[in-house]
């Protein structure tokens, strides 16, 4: 059976308070044998390492603060996220970024976390995992600001253009991709297919963004057999060779 990785997985929220249990059971019964969890603020990072602490060997916890949840005050959240980094090891920064969707009125103080916790990345030589929705613009170009040739780290959630895909690749960043490739309308199709299989994860941002036949009902770890085959589609691969690739590659870029 192929293994893979969900390098992006919010299974610690409410949404599966009820039945992680039978969700990490069926994740492993797919060949998805580890579960890669960001963080969102002060708000999720007990429930999150509570997780990890009950599935070990599955669950691998982050450590960051959300673009959403960069608010005025937004320093004392800072604050946690570097004490939590001095406390112990997790696999990246993040989930950080820019997002643009919601609310513009916050992109300098976001642009102030996304630097802060760049350099926190660099000075504990860890990964970081961005978000940017709506603000792949901004967020690239930090990148390229920031990046001193040891900076590394996906783009969550890509949904971009060819070139926009090449300018990630350039700065050394992966390409992080989930239930959208499957959309009929998502436009992927049009991208996938000239990305470097050396620069793929893939993820499924649980419990948001489900792919094709289960858009719109709650996501799951389980579901990434079901990317990893589009994909494959895409590549005119086999299934088991990106499930072969970006399982190297993630464990590549998060040292797991």
């Amino acid at each position: 059976m192929p293994d893979f990785i969900d390098t992006h997985a919010h299974i610690y929220l409410d949404n599966f308070k009820d039945d992680i249990e039978q969700i990490i059971a069926e994740c492993k019964a797919k060949g998805v044998n580890r579960i890669f969890m960001p963080n969102i603020d002060h708000s999720s990072s007990e429930d999150m390492l509570a997780l990890e602490s009950r599935f070990p060997e599955t669950c691998f916890a982050m450590m960051g603060l959300h673009p959403c949840s960069v608010k005025p005050g937004f320093e004392k959240e800072l604050y946690e996220v570097e004490r939590f980094l001095a406390q112990r090891k997790f696999i990246a920064v993040g989930e950080m970024g820019i997002d643009l969707y919601w609310d513009k009125s916050y992109l300098e103080e976001q642009k102030e976390a996304f630097t802060i916790q760049v350099n926190l990345a660099l000075k504990h030589q860890l990964p970081i995992v961005i978000h940017c929705r709506e603000s792949f613009e901004e967020a690239i170009t930090l990148v390229e600001t920031l990046n001193n040739g040891s900076l590394r780290g996906v783009f969550h959630c890509f949904t971009g253009t060819r070139e926009e895909a090449q300018r990630v690749i350039e700065q050394g960043f992966y390409l992080g991709l989930g239930g959208v490739t499957t959309f009929k309308n998502g436009g992927m199709d049009k991208v996938v297919p000239f990305l470097d299989m050396d620069y793929i994860l893939l993820e499924t941002d649980s419990p948001y963004l489900s792919p094709v036949p289960y858009r719109g009902k709650r996501n799951q770890p389980g579901y990434i057999p079901i990317i990893a085959e589009r994909i494959a589609q895409l590549k005119n691969i086999t299934i088991d060779e990106v499930a072969k690739r970006t399982t190297l590659n993630a464990e590549k870029l998060f040292g797991v």
